[in-house]
């Protein structure tokens, strides 16, 4: 019974939604390689992402409040919501417009900041990490271990620690790298649930076109 009381109660503290903003007590920085997206999904919605005038590798999926079990979304805020020109500003580096401002309506109202301030944030934390430049030099797609995009980040960014960082995978493909930070934005150890990385050892990874 008691296990079915726990498992329960971390259930609803992982979707809960209408939080108060600013309440939570790290950040997680999912990076997505924008090709693997394309071929899972992005070229099917005709993406402009996927544009072949774009060279997109690793984009900024978010920068989500976290719980050190679960995480906010949706939060109450008086922040007013940010204008078409704001999240259009963001593309260069999350693909499109689109991306930026559900990511501000589900988790960007939840880090208590200005749309201004968490997108400016947003950036800061992006330009923080050094992504591996040898993965974007690949020519066909590869077969590899998830742990070897995990290392190629470890190599390139020596603040960052194996607790620090986790690989994810959909559908057989390299997904997303996720970095944890603190609110000042230094790289901190990911709590439990969000330690789960691919273990997948022949994962797809897709050149830039």
């Amino acid at each position: 019974m008691r296990a079915v009381i726990f498992w329960l109660a971390m259930s609803c503290a992982a979707w809960a939604e209408g939080e108060r903003a600013g309440e939570f007590d790290y950040y997680v920085m999912a990076l997505s390689w924008s090709p693997n997206w394309c071929a899972l999904e992005g070229d099917a919605r005709g993406s402009d992402q996927c544009d072949p005038r774009h060279d997109h590798g690793w984009i900024l999926h978010g920068l989500w409040p976290q719980f050190e079990q679960g995480w906010p979304s949706y939060c109450n805020t008086s922040a007013r919501n940010p204008s078409r020109g704001q999240t259009g500003a963001m593309a260069d580096i999350m693909g499109t417009g689109g991306l930026a401002w559900h990511q501000w309506k589900k988790h960007g109202r939840c880090s208590g900041l200005s749309s201004e301030d968490y997108f400016a944030l947003s950036r800061e934390a992006y330009a923080s990490v050094t992504r591996p430049p040898l993965l974007r030099r690949l020519e066909e797609p590869v077969k590899l271990p998830a742990s070897v995009i995990e290392d190629a980040f470890l190599e390139v960014n020596p603040d960052l620690r194996a607790t620090g960082i986790t690989i994810t995978c959909k559908k057989q493909y390299i997904q997303e790298a996720r970095i944890c930070f603190t609110k000042s934005l230094e790289m901190r150890q990911c709590g439990v649930d969000v330690r789960r990385d691919c273990d997948q050892n022949d994962a797809v990874f897709a050149p830039i076109r």
